[in-house]
């Protein structure tokens, strides 16, 4: 081995980390050897949330502060050890993409340089089953972290009435995702269809606070509930997973009881190993009690009946029955404005 590698044995694998002295975090000088160390610290409820996910990796080979790529495709000279799976793109285009088997598939892409795991919410074994309904509480210009607080509160109020058992983790930037772990019985697009639904019933709620408004110009200074996040073939930023800032922020599951006093700045790689070995995994219940997608979907037919159409799909998506027009509607009433008729 030259100088500048080590080898780290993870699991039953012998690991060559290259470079593993690279400053990969400027503000407290964390190397790459020190974010290894980190996922290796938590490899437990690391497993528990990615086991059999496939992944799409944002790389960062020089750290936070060089240039960076998204990776779908594994490349042919990866180690024949490697589990990967086929994934497709709406317009059908294939990739293979890595699958988080254990945590040495997970430390080979740290070694690459990847500082953003993006999971599927699907299991490598059974693609066509997505088992988790992610809400996105995507804050808008113009609102603070104690906004997205309140929306995660009044998603949890939602599905307290509905029966249904939800999780929150931190971004590691500045919203927070719930999560809802799911039988195995429903697709992608019942899930979206889910997720619609609860973006416009908590705007209905709170229509001072959130928003599911999907072209930016109608939102205002709201929380958006991205919905398309659960749309076939989107992934979120995994749990547990490190973001590419300086100070090395990781987007950290917590219990419900600390939502007021979270502070995702302070969720660290030098800070979440102590959390996680005084208070243990906050989502180890996760899959003891799957939860059934139909009181969502009663209620996506209630919006239904009452003449609600599907809410927009994002542009690469073929069209999709029920949608409507996927036109801004600043530019739609130009557009109606230069076509009508010359008044009498």
């Amino acid at each position: 081995m030259s100088d500048d590698e080590v080898l780290l044995r993870i699991g039953s694998r012998e690991l060559t980390i290259t470079h593993p002295d690279k400053v990969f975090f400027p503000e407290r000088n964390d190397t790459k050897l020190d974010l290894i160390r980190f996922y290796v610290g938590i490899e437990e409820p690391l497993m528990a949330a990615m086991r059999d996910r496939p992944v799409l990796l944002q790389r960062f080979p020089n750290g936070t502060r060089g240039s960076s790529f998204f990776q779908k495709r594994i490349p042919d000279s990866a180690p024949e050890w490697l589990t990967t799976t086929t994934v497709s793109t709406p317009n059908g285009t294939e990739s293979r993409a890595l699958v988080i088997a254990d945590l040495a598939h997970f430390i080979w892409a740290v070694n690459l340089g990847c500082l953003g795991f993006h999971s599927w919410p699907i299991r490598a074994g059974r693609p066509e089953v997505t088992d988790e309904l992610r809400i996105d509480l995507d804050p808008q210009p113009g609102t603070t972290f104690a906004m997205v607080q309140e929306t995660a509160s009044e998603v949890l109020r939602l599905f307290s009435e509905l029966g249904v058992t939800c999780f929150v983790k931190t971004t590691g930037n500045r919203g927070l995702h719930v999560y809802v772990r799911l039988q195995p019985h429903w697709d992608s697009y019942a899930v979206r269809s889910a997720a619609v639904v609860v973006a416009r019933e908590l705007e209905r709620r709170r229509p001072d606070l959130i928003t599911a408004a999907w072209w930016k110009e109608e939102r205002g200074e709201r929380i958006f509930i991205d919905f398309n996040q659960n749309a076939p073939h989107k992934t979120v930023f995994a749990p547990w997973s490190v973001r590419s800032r300086d100070h090395a922020p990781v987007s950290c599951p917590f219990a419900w009881d600390v939502l007021e006093s979270i502070d995702p700045n302070a969720l660290t790689i030098a800070t979440v190993p102590g959390r996680i070995a005084e208070h243990g995994d906050p989502w180890a219940t996760m899959d003891e009690a799957p939860n059934s997608l139909d009181p969502l979907l009663e209620m996506v037919r209630a919006d239904q009946a009452a003449g609600l159409v599907d809410a927009p799909w994002p542009p690469v998506y073929p069209k999709m029955a029920g949608e409507p027009p996927r036109v801004a509607p600043s530019r739609a009433k130009k557009t109606a404005g230069k076509t009508a008729p010359p008044p009498d």
